[in-house]
């Protein structure tokens, strides 16, 4: 008596509050001992059909027609400028981010990839910008961002951490790399960097040593420093052997 009971008023739940009072006392006459096992089965299995009906029916309200949800579909993001992307990719690619023998495994886009991860490690001594920052700044998605970090840590190159969070939204991933040749390379570049490429400081040539020799007997003299005014002797003195023979044939 008490399953026909059960079995009639589930059918003729409407809501889903209904169905979870149901359920309650299904239950509770299993435990008491109305409803054996069987029985208490073929209830729980009706209600959860009869549930299932009532939540296909209800729609929430203001929802647009022809959209599943009230939000708006994600949009993917995108450059706004295609070409300064690429141009901004190619160049990182180029700019030496790592050994030869490592770059040949990464394409260019993820070689422009690594090269932000690169400068981010050598500055701070890790990496935890978030993957967007990370693409956006190498001219390429969030995608290839993602697989090209990936296959980085696959090939012993550089270690996760993730930073999750229950219940909150999760921190971005630290990055480390770990491979001696990487770090040889990034200290390397980065001394070269610092001590201005190796290259010799140059001194631009004084003009007023050149010319001291010609200058007007009349016109009022300089003074010049220790090193210019040896050069200035040893003009004058040229001078005046020159001009001995002229006064001679006079």
């Amino acid at each position: 008596m008490f399953h026909a009971t059960m079995a009639a008023a589930i059918d003729g739940a409407r809501t889903l509050a209904e169905m979870d009072e149901l359920s309650r006392q299904v239950w509770q006459g299993h435990g008491s001992g109305v409803l054996g096992d069987s029985e208490a089965q073929a209830l729980a299995e009706r209600l959860h059909g009869r549930r299932y009906a009532i939540r296909e029916g209800i729609r929430p309200v203001g929802i647009p027609a022809g959209r599943p949800s009230l939000f708006p579909t994600r949009r993917a993001p995108a450059s706004p400028d295609r070409a300064a992307s690429r141009d901004r990719r190619r160049l990182l690619a180029c700019s030496g981010p790592m050994p030869p023998a490592l770059a040949a495994r990464f394409t260019t886009g993820q070689l422009a990839v690594l090269r932000i991860v690169g400068d981010e490690v050598a500055a701070k001594g890790v990496c935890g910008l978030c993957i967007d920052a990370i693409a956006a700044r190498a001219g390429v998605c969030r995608r290839l961002a993602q697989t090209a970090i990936r296959l980085a840590e696959g090939d012993g190159l550089l270690t996760i951490q993730e930073r999750r969070h229950q219940g909150r939204k999760n921190e971005p991933n630290l990055l480390r790399i770990i491979s001696r040749e990487w770090q040889t390379w990034l200290r390397r570049a980065r001394r070269v960097r610092v001590e201005g490429g190796g290259c010799k400081p140059m001194h631009p040539t004084d003009s007023r040593v050149l010319t001291s020799g010609i200058t007007s007997p009349t016109a009022p003299s300089k003074k010049l420093p220790e090193r210019q005014g040896r050069l200035h002797v040893g003009g004058s003195r040229e001078s005046e052997r020159v001009a001995e023979p002229v006064r001679a044939m006079r």
